[in-house]
């Protein structure tokens, strides 16, 4: 080919691609929703791309730049996204209207990382139903129970490794690295049957590949590329999760599998309820794999996401002396009326240690947003006064804005400020109240979560005080690199033993 020929092609290739790009991101202008306005390429990511705010806080600036309309648009890179920001059209959108925004955008690329886009988040329509009707007894109040003992073993060796470590002086931990180990056994002991003690044996296999799972700077870099560019994914051969990653679970869950249906263990764990339902008749086909996937990111959410989200409770606990003094006030009385041994009815209604861990999920709900894909047409109402409906079609992308609505002035007064009294005697609005999501896709492990986060504080202010270190940050300040809710520059607390 000519020369002039290869140089007129790119001149056309590269017009078609500028007009390609405008058109994109031109579409809120065309339906007359507020917006700001995009940058080519990257949306309204860019202050998050140069590290200038973090997701949160920058759907948050616009969610009050439009603070009278219903909902805005927002350009997550090139792909358009409606963000509500109206109560009652959340409401609406995640219950009411359900079997119209049933499904999410997918997680993982289903060529690249086949078992992590085979989890129950990524899957879709009926089939997601059949799995999350398999799953859900396993995080009933009654397995609740039955696990009880085993986190708490899991906390008592957390807290006897800190006792031991940092004696009456005291010692500086990033809380992050001891929390991780905490969720990691908890995971382990309780969703795979397996005994770990991350504390005696630090480079456990388990906490390894763990370690693996979390979302730094590399994981979150592929899943931006996967999400948004993924050709070039596929041409770098970009995974989120390696092949030692997926072999490590599905060996893992294959073994359990083979040794329970040869010696007729049971053990009332995520696990046997999937073996259990192998030969019933449910319109999956369930196999090794799909086992394999469903435990695979219930251990990701339970060591990554639910220590993190402990790590923010430790925290304010420990630059917040008089909710510490009253919280272990509480603590005190139950020991006393448990005779040293606390119980899972005991610790179940603990009203402040309620107030102290919702009101931790209020100031820090661990998912930047909670999103929800259309798969039927459905008419938005005006964004505003003097707007027109907007006819919603499948494919079209909703992101529903939990961490602003957790510290808008208009339904929590002074926000910004930690206050468990909020929620000691008034019940939750779910309506603006949503850690853990909202409607059927609510997160599924959520009641395991907040069970495994209350034992953790339970047995650390039993045995330990908390208190700020010289590389506390009070204020906290959100990571501006990490998709998730992290701190900048880790959770940093001092913790002496308990006079």
């Amino acid at each position: 080919m000519e020369p002039s020929t290869w140089f007129l092609a790119i001149v056309t290739a590269s017009i078609g691609l500028y007009y390609y790009i405008l058109y994109k991101l031109s579409y809120f202008e065309r339906l007359k929703v507020p917006h700001e306005r995009p940058t080519p390429l990257i949306g309204n990511m860019g202050s998050y791309i140069f590290r200038r705010m973090s997701i949160p806080e920058n759907i948050q600036r616009l969610y009050n730049l439009f603070s009278d309309a219903k909902y805005f648009g927002f350009y997550d890179f090139m792909t358009p996204t409606y963000v509500i920001r109206d109560p009652d059209l959340i409401n609406t959108i995640a219950i009411k209207q359900f079997d119209n925004f049933c499904d999410h955008r997918s997680f993982a690329n289903k060529i690249l990382d086949p078992m992590a886009s085979r989890n129950l988040f990524d899957l879709k329509g009926d089939y997601w139903r059949e799995m999350r009707k398999i799953l859900s007894p396993s995080f009933t109040s009654s397995k609740m129970k039955m696990m009880f003992g085993l986190m708490c073993q899991c906390a008592e060796n957390l807290a006897d490794f800190i006792v031991t470590q940092s004696g009456k002086n005291g010692k500086s931990y990033n809380m992050k690295e001891i929390l991780s180990r905490y969720a990691n056994d908890v995971i382990a002991t309780c969703a795979f049957g397996i005994s770990v003690d991350s504390f005696k044996h630090p480079n456990n296999e388990f906490f390894l590949v763990g370690q693996k799972c979390k979302f730094d700077s590399w994981l979150t870099f592929i899943f931006v590329v996967q999400r948004n560019i993924p050709l070039l994914a596929k041409l770098l051969k970009l995974r989120m999760f390696g092949p030692h990653v997926e072999n490590f679970f599905k060996n893992l869950v294959s073994n359990t599998v083979k040794i329970r249906d040869e010696q007729g263990i049971v053990r009332p764990d995520m696990i046997q309820l999937m073996m259990e339902s192998r030969n019933k008749d449910t319109k999956l086909a369930y196999d090794i794999n799909e086992m394999t996937a469903q435990a695979f990111v219930f251990f990701v959410a339970g060591f990554d996401a639910t220590s993190t989200a402990m790590c923010f409770m430790a925290h304010e606990i420990g630059v917040n002396p008089d909710v510490q003094n009253k919280l272990r006030e509480e603590i005190d009385n139950v020991l006393k009326q448990t005779n040293g041994k606390p119980t899972y009815e005991a610790i179940n209604h603990m009203k402040y240690l309620d107030a102290v861990v919702n009101e931790t999920l209020r100031m820090y709900p661990l998912g930047s947003f909670i999103d929800r894909k259309c798969v039927k047409e459905y008419e938005l109402p005006p964004a505003t006064s003097d707007g027109k409906p907007i006819m919603l079609k499948p494919g079209d992308n909703i992101w529903l804005s939990h961490y602003p609505l957790h510290r808008d002035p208009k339904y929590y007064s002074q926000p910004d400020k930690f206050n468990p009294e909020r929620f000691v005697n008034g019940e939750i609005d779910n309506s603006i109240y949503m850690p853990f999501g909202i409607g059927p896709r609510m997160c599924i492990g959520n009641k395991f979560a907040l069970m495994e986060a209350k034992i953790l504080l339970f047995y650390l202010l039993w045995h330990c005080d908390l208190e700020s270190d010289v590389k506390t940050k009070v204020p906290m300040v959100i990571n501006k690199h990490s998709l998730t809710m992290l701190a900048e520059g880790g959770f940093w607390l001092k913790v002496r033993a308990r006079k």
